[in-house]
């Protein structure tokens, strides 16, 4: 089953949204044939939007991904061109979805992910030895260790904003010190090869990913709360435009229910970007291991045109009922 990929300029107008409409039985039928999806070309939100599209597919909507960063995916929900965005890290994205909040073009649905956090990463053996705090970016003995750069992942995402602007503040006494920004690939290979050296490395980590599982790596404590409150806790939260939830309260209601744990997420982000899996055969999988997980997502949710979600779901991708 695949999407069609495509950006429309066309500006839709926006309109406020009743919570309340989360917790009414869903409509009969909603107003869009087809779910609008946001998608960065990061593994965890590859894998998430493929499995939704599936079963929002099996209950009769058509489904559409277009491959936009965090930054043009805010702008584009506001302008209504997109739908849905099931990758808004927080604290990371803060300016920007606190912009789109206040303007009240969006609406948020809550964490699609459970125990998410961000941080700087280093290799457990750098940790052992007693690197274990962002404070000691300050020490220069520590500093010199890791040639006082820090690898991350792309100008213009939300962990690229945080990092730059704790530099120019000079935060843990960062102000001195080199981004290596690319790719998350570009990243993971660069901290790798320090790492198959023995090489003390410092990177910008996040739970749920591969990352977790292949290396052995610590988070160095963050006592400036640099990465937000709880030790870099994170919220990856799903968002919806008002005028999509208003029209569509029974898809709505669907990605309103789309929970995974963090451990469950870096399991498909290995399978997709580790075994490099089709993100959509990664998804059948764990759907088809976990079928009463899916039966909770369809709590309360229809076909779009009004009938049980779960036997249609059942059939179309061939799960079982535990």
């Amino acid at each position: 089953m695949t999407c069609s990929r495509w950006f429309n300029t066309a500006a839709l107008s926006s309109v406020l949204f009743s919570s309340a409409l989360l917790s009414a039985p869903a409509f009969a039928q909603d107003d869009a044939e087809s779910v609008r999806f946001a998608v960065p070309a990061w593994p965890g939100v590859t894998v998430k939007t493929a499995l939704t599209a599936q079963l929002l597919e099996a209950l009769g909507y058509e489904v559409r991904q277009q491959e936009l960063g965090s930054t043009i995916t805010y702008e584009a929900m506001n302008q209504g061109e997109i739908d849905v965005f099931m990758a808004a890290w927080l604290p990371a994205q803060n300016g920007m979805y606190e912009t789109a909040m206040e303007r009240g073009t969006i609406v948020d649905l809550g964490n699609n992910v459970d125990g998410a956090r961000l941080g700087f990463a280093v290799p457990t053996y750098a940790y052992e030895a007693g690197f274990t705090s962002a404070e000691q970016f300050a020490n220069e003995e520590f500093a010199e260790r890791v040639n006082r750069t820090i690898y991350s992942i792309e100008v213009g995402s939300g962990m690229s904003d945080l990092l730059n602007t704790a530099a120019d503040n000079n935060v843990y006494g960062l102000s001195d010190w080199r981004l290596s920004e690319t790719s998350t690939p570009g990243m993971l290979s660069a901290a790798a090869d320090e790492m198959n050296r023995g090489e003390w490395v410092v990177f910008s980590g996040w739970t749920p990913h591969w990352m977790n599982i292949e290396y052995d790596i610590q988070y160095l404590d963050d006592p400036e709360n640099l990465w937000g409150e709880g030790g870099g806790a994170s919220d990856v939260k799903t968002l919806v435009t008002s005028d999509f939830a208003e029209s569509n309260p029974n898809a709505t209601r669907l990605l309103d229910q789309i929970i995974f744990t963090a451990d469950d997420q870096s399991a498909m982000i290995y399978g997709f970007s580790y075994e490099e899996r089709e993100p959509e055969a990664v998804a059948l999988d764990w759907m088809r291991d976990n079928t009463e997980q899916v039966q909770a997502f369809l709590d309360g949710v229809t076909t779009r045109d009004g009938e049980p979600a779960w036997e249609a779901v059942e059939q179309e991708l061939e799960l079982s009922a535990e």
